[in-house]
C-alpha cells in the first residue's frame, strides 16, 4: 500500500518541489500551503508521515507539530520539520517539540528521500 505523505509547507515552488519528488519515489503526497489547515488535513488524510516547514505565515510550525503530537488520534505519525533558518540549537528545539526528523533547506534530494524512508 502507497504510503502517504501531508506537506505544510507555504513556499509555493518548495511545496511542488517536495510533492514531486515524494511522487517519483511512489508516495502519496497531499500538499498544504497555509498552516491554518494542516491540523484538519492531517485529521482528514491521516497521513503516515508530515513534513513541516517551521517558518509558516499565521501559524508556527513549531506550535503545529506540538498539537500534533497533543493529540490521541494523530501523536503517533512521524513529523519530519524542514527550515531554511538552520541556527545553533534550532535542531534541539524543533526535536524537543515532537519532530522525530529535521532537515535544513536548500535541502540535499539524497538526504530528503533517505530521511522520508527512516521515518516510514
Amino acid at each position: 500500500m502507497t504510503k502517504k505523505i501531508l506537506v505544510v509547507e507555504d513556499n509555493e515552488l518548495n511545496l511542488k518541489l517536495f510533492c514531486d519528488l515524494l511522487r517519483a519515489h511512489d508516495y502519496n503526497a497531499e500538499p498544504v500551503d497555509d498552516g491554518r489547515v494542516a491540523i484538519a488535513r492531517t485529521r482528514a488524510f491521516m497521513p503516515d508521515l508530515v513534513i513541516m516547514d517551521i517558518q509558516l505565515p499565521h501559524v508556527s510550525g513549531l506550535e503545529l507539530i506540538g498539537q500534533i503530537k497533543a493529540d490521541e488520534d494523530l501523536k503517533h505519525i512521524p513529523i519530519m520539520a524542514v527550515t531554511a533558518y538552520a541556527a545553533k540549537g534550532d535542531e534541539e528545539v524543533i526535536r524537543a517539540a515532537g519532530a522525530e526528523a529535521y532537515i535544513s533547506k536548500p535541502i540535499s534530494v539524497t538526504r530528503f528521500v533517505d530521511a522520508v524512508r527512516a521515518l516510514i
